[in-house]
């Protein structure tokens, strides 16, 4: 975490809280019906991004095996190097390996995020996908969907959309990263 990060930790005040631990698990339970639904199993493949996506894939994967009785793959996506803003990360930003572990080529793809806000992140984690091979399809599914987009991205599949201010930050916490789970609405 760079220092601007932790100083804006630090400057942030908890509004509200937007979902409890089984409010994500009931809604995550949702979305992995509705990517069912909408892909079926064959050729599917669920791409977490650094950090909180990954975590979140995972658990969509796991509900996905309970309601088909399959194994869907989950690779994993570090988009540190594709980021428009790499300049402003720090000096030395903390680059992760991608391990996808499964080609991607000719697949349904459902790329995985905690919030989607400007679109950047997106974009990025598609220029890192790409760079792995090409899918059939690309969907992305995302836990919160906060607005303010810049790109013209949009998710197939949300878990729910929140109106924030610009002065609001969404936090995602999982208990595999953060030790708990919930999801909260912090004031700058």
């Amino acid at each position: 975490m760079t220092t601007e990060n932790v100083a804006l930790q630090s400057s942030l005040r908890q509004k509200s809280q937007l979902m409890s631990a089984g409010e994500m698990d009931r809604i995550l339970v949702r979305l992995a019906y509705q990517i069912v639904e909408e892909n079926g199993t064959n050729d599917l493949g669920l791409i977490g991004v650094r950090r909180r996506g990954v975590p979140l894939a995972e658990r969509l994967s796991t509900s996905i095996g309970h309601i088909e009785n399959v194994s869907v793959p989950v690779g994993t996506l570090d988009i540190t190097f594709y980021r428009d803003d790499l300049s402003t990360v720090g000096p030395k930003p903390v680059v992760h390996e991608s391990e996808i572990g499964f080609a991607i080529q000719d697949k349904n793809i459902v790329l995985v995020d905690d919030v989607l806000f400007t679109g950047r992140t997106i974009r990025a984690a598609m220029d890192a996908l790409f760079s792995q091979g090409r899918p059939r399809r690309v969907q992305l599914c995302v836990l919160i969907d906060r607005g303010h987009r810049e790109l013209p991205i949009e998710a197939a599949f949300v878990g729910r959309t929140v109106q924030t201010t610009m002065n609001e930050v969404i936090e995602v916490k999982l208990k595999e990263i953060d030790g708990i789970e919930k999801v909260l609405v912090m004031e700058k």
